[in-house]
């Protein structure tokens, strides 16, 4: 499957704001955004369009996209899903996203990132209910405990996340055992736990056309 391979700070200075997928870099002085508040190449600092209707809607998208690591195919099936299912469709593919395998990593704070979580399962380390799943889009379920696996438990990436989560808010929607490594899905997040800047209402509109 396709990845981005090219500089993730870059993402960040296209959506003019900070998208966290650096873990602590964002927070420290180095976080490129704080010095280059502008978009990359040539004529980013000479690109002040104001953005509206159709333009808008896609920097929504992409913003999103961006945020949870999908590539495009990936990301419309999350929302044909989304619009086939019951309930409000911008809230049940935000849903769909956090449901993902690494996000849920991140969100445990096994990882400082999201990007560092994908790795994390990519690799081999997390463990779904006791198995070894190497997956990241896999979609975890109410009631499923998810953790690192014994073997995995003193790599320094997670002493550090361990660290780094420590000064983060837990969701209310997880269980947490960050000593064991070890967390459990309580309940589907509701918007209001899944803080991030985007306005899912603008993805919808964009997709229904």
């Amino acid at each position: 499957m396709a990845r981005y391979t090219d500089a993730v700070c870059r993402l960040c200075r296209r959506e003019g704001m900070k998208l966290f997928l650096k873990g602590t870099k964002c927070f420290s002085d180095k976080c490129p955004i704080e010095k280059r508040n502008f978009a990359p190449g040539q004529h980013g600092k000479d690109r002040k369009a104001k953005i509206v209707g159709y333009g808008l809607q896609l920097r929504e998208k992409q913003k999103t996209k961006r945020i949870y690591f999908t590539q495009e195919g990936q990301f419309r099936s999350y929302f044909e899903k989304a619009a086939r299912s019951k309930g409000v469709t911008g809230e049940v593919l935000l849903q769909q996203l956090e449901r993902r395998l690494d996000s849920i990593v991140y969100r445990l704070g096994f990882g400082i990132s999201r990007r560092q979580a994908r790795q994390l399962v990519r690799h081999g380390h997390v463990a779904v209910n006791g198995k070894k799943v190497n997956i990241p889009s896999y979609q975890v379920s109410v009631g499923e405990e998810i953790s690192i696996r014994e073997g995995s438990r003193k790599l320094p990436i997670l002493e550090s996340a361990k660290e780094f989560a420590g000064h983060q808010n837990a969701p209310n929607w997880l269980q947490i055992d960050r000593d064991n490594f070890t967390g459990r899905m309580l309940s589907l997040p509701k918007r209001e736990d899944i803080q991030l800047p985007v306005n899912e209402q603008l993805i919808v509109e964009l997709y229904s056309k």
